[in-house]
């Protein structure tokens, strides 16, 4: 339990410096997939693989397919799900109401509630993986919406070399 909260205390700080760090550089455009396409591989049966390039700030973010919507986020490995702002899940039809809040996440910013979700499918470049779980964080409380390790933890690999992240699924 004191390590899922120090992950999600972990998780809330990334997310409160990114939209300090946004505040500063609205025109900053979001990091983009490089190499989109299938990877290279010694043999056919090789898991698909995407680069992503960092912004300026050094984070990650990376526009995902989420149900047939696009919506952009900021990968955060210390982020134990992913999380949407509630106005994000909103944009992509996701509708959660005040009793939906059912869990509470302790966070840097103190406890807040949130609504547990299942995201059908997410996608980015050639990657797809099926029934993520995640959860809504209340409007306001979230200035970006956080890929986390719910998603991450399904691929078979991802790595950071320089400004480069790379996925494989």
């Amino acid at each position: 339990m004191r390590t899922i909260l120090l992950v999600c205390t972990f998780g809330f700080l990334a997310a409160t410096a990114v939209q300090k760090l946004r505040e500063r550089s609205r025109t900053e455009p979001v990091a983009h997939i490089i190499a989109p396409a299938v990877e290279p591989a010694p043999d056919a049966g090789a898991p698909a693989g995407v680069a992503l390039q960092a912004g300026r700030n050094g984070h990650f973010l990376v526009t995902v397919l989420l149900d047939g919507r696009t919506l952009p986020m900021m990968v955060d490995t210390g982020a134990s799900a992913c999380a949407f702002s509630e106005e994000d899940a909103a944009r992509i039809g996701i509708r959660v109401g005040p009793t939906d809040f059912t869990r509470v996440w302790n966070t840097a910013n103190g406890a807040v509630r949130v609504a547990p979700i299942r995201i059908a499918v997410m996608q980015i470049g050639s990657i797809t993986v099926r029934d993520v779980e995640a959860v809504v964080i209340p409007r306001g409380r979230l200035s970006t919406s956080l890929l986390g390790m719910s998603f991450l933890r399904r691929l078979r690999d991802f790595s950071v070399a320089g400004a480069t992240m790379t996925l494989r699924g």
